[in-house]
């Protein structure tokens, strides 16, 4: 099949991909050779690469920035399939980044210690781990949301149990998954095909993503509150039906 001179336009060489992805030669082939990207488009002894190629390239930057070891790069990359199109894999980019402004921050022990104001026993570490307000890095350091430690702290001496907490993550993993995977499938099927008609690039759809991202984290509380006043009225109402009546 013929490519269309559009598509020919947009291919790179590896010069001008290292340069527009921000990635060294080397570390572009080593992504290669991992199969994190495909291989590049040959035309004679030379080779090119695609919009697929700036995408993919610069999702895995972007799960680096996340922490992400290269054995979870490569899960994460497994799951996409091999057709998608840039569009799509800039989309999964979009989704990654922070959804809040409060980014955590490194820090040693001894850093999180003069933090909280006090000396943290493992104890407390871990129901603070649990709670997703502090964890411990490979390095023996922490990464900590320095914006909700003294709610953390608070808690801890309030003897809130760790079991609750774990318990409350799994609850909040499950549903966030869910909830992730379906506002992925709405941008996907009903945002990114509008901009895309229009002409728009993944880059817009990078931004449009990250301005509603404040707008779905303050509409997510708003149904958390009220399913919660909801489900305490249940509760009232059933306790109720149950108390015996007493005689007239």
């Amino acid at each position: 099949m013929t490519e269309s001179v559009e598509s020919l336009r947009e291919l790179l060489t590896l010069e001008e991909l290292t340069n527009r992805v921000g990635m060294s030669v080397r570390n572009v082939r080593f992504y290669t050779t991992k199969g994190l990207v495909p291989p590049p488009i040959r035309r004679g002894r030379s080779g090119y690469y695609s919009p697929d190629h700036v995408a993919r390239l610069e999702l895995v930057r972007e799960l680096q920035s996340h922490g992400f070891t290269l054995s979870a790069i490569e899960k994460y990359v497994a799951g996409i399939p091999v057709d998608a199109s840039p569009e799509d894999v800039a989309l999964h980019r979009a989704m990654l980044a922070p959804w809040q402004a409060d980014v955590p921050v490194e820090m040693s022990r001894t850093e999180l210690e003069r933090r909280a104001g006090r000396s943290l026993s493992e104890d407390d570490l871990a129901t603070l781990a649990a709670l997703g307000i502090v964890f411990r890095t490979k390095r023996g350091r922490f990464e900590v949301a320095n914006s909700q430690l003294s709610v953390g702290l608070g808690l801890v001496d309030l003897g809130f149990p760790i079991e609750a907490a774990l318990a409350a993550a799994d609850a909040y993993a499950a549903h966030g998954r869910q909830l992730a995977e379906e506002l992925y499938a709405l941008f996907r099927t009903m945002v990114w095909p509008l901009y895309k008609e229009s002409g728009a690039s993944p880059e817009r759809l990078r931004e449009v993503v990250e301005r509603l991202k404040p707008l779905s984290i303050a509409s997510l509380v708003a149904a958390y509150e009220s399913a919660m006043d909801e489900t305490k009225r249940e509760g009232i109402a059933e306790r109720t039906r149950r108390r015996p009546r007493t005689a007239p």
